[in-house]
């Protein structure tokens, strides 16, 4: 079986992990050139595919790079807030300009990633949208100066 459940959540099969691994390196490759490398049939691969899709387990999607599609000023911005923190995230969660939300302990109730055009977007973003959420109590912003390193490798190695 592709899945076990377990406390904690789902656990993949090792041919699920080695699907997944095809698909990470080309989420376009065939379900047939992905069964010959794993050993299963066209068919077998697809609906083990579907079932960790429905399962809501991965995504295949298209990853762009923000600086080379017009967003080359990225930032991640640390939030503290008063009152309901899942109602600031839901909040944030609906700018155009957050790609990440996470509710978080420690210095920080919530931590978030925006792009944006330029510097005066960035301020923009900040000041008159996040700020402006009911219950934002403080923001930091750190803003990415360079990438280092992006992956999306997680639970198949």
């Amino acid at each position: 079986m592709a899945l076990t459940e377990r406390s904690g959540g789902l656990v993949l099969d090792q041919l699920s992990k080695a699907i997944i691994e095809q698909l990470q390196q080309d989420g376009r490759r065939p379900y047939a050139t992905i069964g010959k490398a794993v050993g299963l049939s066209e068919a077998a691969v697809r609906q083990r595919v579907q079932r960790m899709i429905d399962a809501g387990l991965m995504q295949i999607v298209a990853v762009t790079d923000p600086m080379q599609v017009g967003f080359p000023r990225a930032a991640f911005v640390g939030i503290n807030c008063e009152g309901d923190i899942e109602a600031v995230a839901d909040a944030l969660a609906e700018l155009t300009e957050v790609d990440y939300v996470v509710i978080c302990a420690g210095g920080f109730d919530l931590m978030i990633e925006v792009v944006c055009e330029d510097d005066a977007h960035l301020l923009e973003v900040v000041n008159r949208k996040i700020r402006a959420i009911p219950n934002v109590r403080t923001t930091q912003t750190f803003v990415h100066l360079k990438l280092r390193k992006q992956i999306y490798t997680w639970g198949t190695r």
